[in-house]
């Protein structure tokens, strides 16, 4: 099942829509910290330091809009409060470690400058998906007429995949043959998280 088809489901019930805010806000979370992780001291950038916060705000965000759906609250990243939880928490972990393992087999890279280029090809695959989901999730909150909006997300989403392009271009000339690895590593980890999806909001 696709993500377009499941949404619908998740949104129409209070319970399981609380719980999928608060899966992404948990991803959201996990990547803020993920970036914030890979910041050299004396180095960092501004968009480092731009992304990661956004990342935070996005998971703030997200957390706020729990409300408007006349739920639970959520209020921790507990497994009871999440969907999928343990797909959502492998998820971002596992493709860091798929493009790590990449960048040191194919471009010998190791210490900050591993740090810095997993960052870059993390963040730029997972901005492809961002602007991929958010637009499909905003259009069926739309059309369920729900009080949840993600529309300020998008925009930063849009902002952000096109500082990760400025970036890779600065990074490396074959940048598109790295970049179109984190995505196919990428693909694959997303396909098993909405599967893990399914299988727990068709149970309900």
């Amino acid at each position: 099942m696709k993500l377009a088809t499941l949404l619908p489901l998740i949104i129409t019930n209070n319970e399981l829509h609380a719980r999928w805010l608060n899966t992404l806000s948990l991803m959201e979370n996990t990547g803020a910290r993920k970036i914030s992780a890979c910041e050299d001291p004396l180095t960092v950038t501004y968009i480092i330091l731009k992304h990661a916060a956004e990342e935070h705000r996005h998971a703030f965000y997200l957390k706020k809009q729990i409300e408007k759906t006349g739920a639970y609250a959520c209020p921790t990243y507990e497994p009871g409060y999440l969907l999928a939880p343990a797909q959502s928490r492998y998820y971002l972990n596992q493709l860091d470690i798929e493009v790590c393992r990449y960048l040191k087999n194919e471009l010998g890279l190791k210490g900050k400058d591993l740090r810095f280029a997993a960052y870059l090809l993390v963040t730029y695959a997972i901005e492809v998906r961002a602007d991929g989901l958010y637009p499909v999730y905003q259009e069926a909150l739309e059309h369920a007429g729900s009080k949840v909006n993600v529309k300020s997300i998008i925009l930063e989403e849009e902002g952000h995949l096109e500082e990760m392009i400025n970036e890779l271009k600065s990074f490396s000339e074959n940048w598109q043959l790295h970049a179109g690895k984190a995505v196919e590593f990428e693909s694959r980890l997303f396909s098993d998280w909405v599967e893990a999806l399914e299988k727990e909001v068709t149970l309900q």
